[in-house]
């Protein structure tokens, strides 16, 4: 079976666990997607259709391919990697029931862009000094040498055009599936605006985790210095 789904980012809310305690999550609508390929060799790998396309804003070669298959134009296509793709066929849809609350996922997206931004915002740079006679509370200064090499070095930080980057959140966890509606609500924040596409993708490094799971707190080793030093002094 495919190890991920194509989805839309709905927005942020909040839920509450058993205990009460607020938990802040991600509402991402998760399919329904349709296969439009398998491929076996060299890796397995499906590839997966998401959101309506308009026809008039597809290439030629793009509508006789869906044309072909008998599919409508879909607006997003990716490949996921497979275990195996011997239950799959072109034009069977997957749905959010695909994950299970209690499971770890990496969302990748573009992060929401902020146009032009300087150092300090772009970088985290501290600033100048911020005395009135200082005249230098935001600037760049110095970026490199004037006579040797004369250039900026490659890789300084700059100002410049901020945000729109593929960013991937990874080991976020699924507190719950709708699978009527085809949502999936995510603990964190996944990148990208309010109707931003993603890609979510099983984790590779967190395996599955029931909710109803506790953490085991740790033993603490107390000092017997201290204790004897609280029990003289009547603390203990």
């Amino acid at each position: 079976m495919v190890r991920g789904l194509l989805g839309k980012k709905l927005g942020m809310t909040q839920i509450f666990d058993k205990d009460g305690n607020i938990i802040p999550v991600t509402v991402i609508e998760a399919g329904p997607c349709c296969v439009l390929g398998l491929q076996e060799t060299p890796k397995k790998k499906i590839k997966l259709g998401f959101g309506d396309g308009v026809e008039s804003r597809m290439k030629r070669s793009e509508l006789g391919f869906f044309k072909k298959n008998g599919i409508k134009p879909l607006k997003l296509v990716r490949e996921f990697e497979a275990e195996d793709v011997k239950d799959c066929q072109v034009g069977q849809f997957i749905k959010a029931d695909l994950f299970r609350p209690g499971d770890f996922v990496d969302v990748t997206g573009t992060s929401i862009g902020k146009g032009f931004q300087g150092g300090m915002k772009r970088w985290g740079w501290g600033g100048g000094p911020g005395g009135h006679g200082s005249m230098h509370h935001r600037r760049i200064g110095s970026v490199s040498s004037s006579t040797e090499p004369s250039r900026v070095w490659k890789g300084r930080t700059m100002p410049g055009h901020m945000g729109m980057d593929r960013v991937t959140v990874q080991g976020l966890r699924v507190m719950d599936v709708d699978v009527e509606k085809n949502l999936l609500i995510v603990k964190g924040a996944v990148p990208g605006h309010k109707r931003a596409y993603l890609m979510i993708n099983r984790s590779k490094k967190k395996a599955f985790k029931s909710l109803d799971e506790k953490k085991a707190a740790a033993a603490v080793s107390r000092n017997p210095l201290k204790q004897r030093k609280q029990k003289a002094k009547g603390k203990a």
